[in-house]
């Protein structure tokens, strides 16, 4: 039976992530899940893609403080609540093609993310009155949104496909990587390597509740897996470690030869349950 192995939010979008025993399910991805954003004046996203360093800004949760740390620099906190940030300055920011309505968390933010990333920066709260709509080529007939998320709610990863992919590189003598290379939501164990390809709906065993999520897209995959998000640069010996093993067989005829790992997914059944690790998983393949 497949089971429900890790749970992973990132509260700031393309900083570290956090591993958590419990999360609750929104209709929107996971709880604080890319709710934060760091942009430049004008609200345009920064991500690991030209910013590398991201990775090594870490967040924590406590008490009703987004707690964010990275080396060298004071311990910043924002609060979880988004009504406490009522009297924000509001902002137009931007991630990919789409632009929302969101709350400037305040000028120490920014310093304190200006001098981190050595560029003028803001962190932003995407605005609870906002809704940023995921495109429906690939959800028809449902509806469905995400906060500062690339494209959907939820992203979904094999442990078999991890595991796959590290043997491949330890036979090239290549170091193995973690989950988070590729920073999953939902890492589910007990399926066969690459099994999440084929998957439609999949059901999370909550005692009394239905969870249901629908598994849509391949997820191509940008430069970041390359990226060690513990240092936070690439490995000088291996720069191009994973994508260089996985060009060799995961290249996707679908997505013009792109490269995919892991399948995004929207959530159908579930809001406001709390998904745990070690819940059990049914997986509907999808014919």
């Amino acid at each position: 039976m497949p089971v429900l192995n890790e749970l992973f939010v990132y509260p700031v979008k393309s900083c570290a992530g956090i591993s958590l025993p419990r999360a609750t399910l929104l209709d929107t991805g996971l709880e604080y899940d890319r709710h934060w954003m760091v942009t430049d004046p004008a609200g345009a996203m920064f991500t690991q893609r030209t910013h590398p360093r991201m990775a090594l800004i870490r967040t924590a949760f406590d008490g009703g403080d987004l707690v964010i740390d990275a080396p060298g620099m004071p311990t910043l906190r924002t609060p979880l609540c988004a009504e406490a940030l009522a009297d924000a300055r509001a902002i137009r920011a931007t991630v990919w093609r789409d632009t929302v309505d969101a709350l400037d968390t305040g000028e120490d933010a920014a310093r304190w993310f200006s001098e981190f990333m050595d560029t003028s920066a803001r962190l932003v709260r995407f605005a609870p009155s906002s809704r940023r709509d995921v495109s429906d080529e690939w959800t028809a007939p449902h509806s469905t949104h995400t906060r500062f998320a690339d494209q959907f709610p939820l992203l979904v990863v094999g442990q078999a496909s991890l595991d796959d992919l590290n043997a491949r590189l330890s036979i090239k003598g290549a170091p193995g990587i973690a989950a988070n290379r590729f920073r999953p939501n939902l890492v589910i164990g007990g399926l066969d390597a690459y099994e999440e390809d084929f998957i439609g709906d999949m059901h999370v065993r909550v005692p009394g509740r239905a969870v249901r999520l629908r598994l849509v897209k391949l997820c191509t995959r940008c430069p970041i897996p390359s990226i060690d998000q513990g240092t936070g640069a690439h490995d000088p010996s291996w720069p191009h470690e994973p994508l260089d093993t996985m060009s060799a067989y995961r290249g996707s005829d679908q997505f013009d030869g792109a490269l995919t790992f892991g399948k995004n997914a929207i959530i159908l059944e579930g809001e406001g349950v709390a998904l745990e690790v070690g819940q059990d998983v049914e997986a509907e393949i999808d014919f």
